[in-house]
């Protein structure tokens, strides 16, 4: 468990959209931060302040590879992992790497110095669902050989290898299923449904929709993320548990709530529906209420809101 004189902390994917998020809550909380990422899809530049300061180490390597760190390690953070559909495409041998390769080699590391080890899981181990909403008692329903199929799988066996390490080796592990998260930090190309609203919303140019934009999905704003998956490593809890948001919407609704708070002239263009995307996603947040007493708090419209003049800044200044 966390010690009492300055807790140290390793974060994968430190300098990514949730590692970095994450990053700086640990420092404002007291931790000594060592993050590690190859920045394949991370931006130095997220994190920049933190290591300028001392607050935190940088360490440019892929977690495919052994993580050496020679002090004492109280909490072991894995979040590395391209996660946007376009990386499925782009990166798939890197995503199974860092799935496989990569958790091993940071659950050695949390062996190795005793210290609490936290998997950033994902709502993609469920699939496209047949179960409603999705409980972490449900095994889902993947397809381990389609274009998503990287992703889910490296997820998947992500969570056995936890768990084997706990079985085997008594490390004390914790499992995070992430539904979809955004906010500020995010990559504006990163090709995730929100990022790619935003941006064509405040270029005017058309939204593309998928299918007929009937497919639901939650989302939850970066700022809840983090407190959920905070409280899970700073409790004995195991899991998995979800970590996510409730307010259930049309990918379509979603569309169109974008153009509105952007004040947009952009109109909406459908598109093939591609394979496997999951028609209804929603997490069962009755253990994260339970167990850690939490729940999301920023509402939809106000982490947009938040999320679309953080990305009007950034295209502003890159003009």
């Amino acid at each position: 468990m966390v010690s009492q004189a300055n807790p140290t902390a390793v974060v994968s994917g430190a300098a990514g959209f949730i590692g970095s998020h994450i990053c700086r809550r640990l420092v404002s909380d007291g931790y000594h931060v060592i993050g590690v990422d190859n920045l394949s899809t991370g931006s130095e530049s997220n994190i920049e302040d933190l290591v300028s300061s001392g607050a935190m180490e940088f360490l440019p390597q892929d977690v495919s590879n052994p993580v050496l760190v020679d002090s004492d390690v109280d909490l072991v953070l894995h979040l590395a992992s391209p996660a946007s559909p376009d990386d499925f495409e782009r990166l798939p041998i890197q995503i199974l790497k860092v799935g496989g390769l990569g958790t091993h080699n940071m659950l050695g590391l949390a062996k190795a110095k005793s210290a609490r080890f936290l998997l950033a899981s994902t709502s993609e181990v469920y699939g496209d669902p047949l179960v409603h909403p999705q409980p972490e008692s449900y095994w889902g329903n993947v397809n381990s050989l389609g274009p998503r199929g990287v992703y889910d799988e490296a997820k998947r066996y992500a969570e056995a290898m936890t768990m084997a390490y706990k079985a085997t080796h008594n490390v004390d592990v914790c499992i995070a299923r992430i539904f979809n998260t955004y906010g500020p930090a995010m990559r504006i190309d990163d090709g995730r449904v929100v990022t790619n609203f935003i941006a064509a919303a405040l270029r005017n140019e058309p939204l593309n929709i998928y299918g007929k934009g009937e497919q639901t999905r939650t989302f939850c704003f970066i700022d809840d993320q983090i407190e959920g998956l905070i409280r899970l490593i700073r409790s004995s809890e195991t899991g998995p548990v979800n970590i996510g948001g409730v307010e259930e919407t049309t990918v379509a609704a979603l569309g169109q709530k974008i153009i509105e708070l952007a004040g947009s002239s952009s109109a909406i263009e459908t598109k093939p529906l591609p394979q496997d995307d999951p028609q209804r996603r929603c997490p069962d947040l009755t253990l994260a209420r339970s167990l850690l007493d939490w729940e999301p708090e920023v509402s939809l419209e106000d982490g947009l809101k938040s999320t679309i003049s953080h990305f009007r800044q950034h295209l502003n200044s890159s003009q």
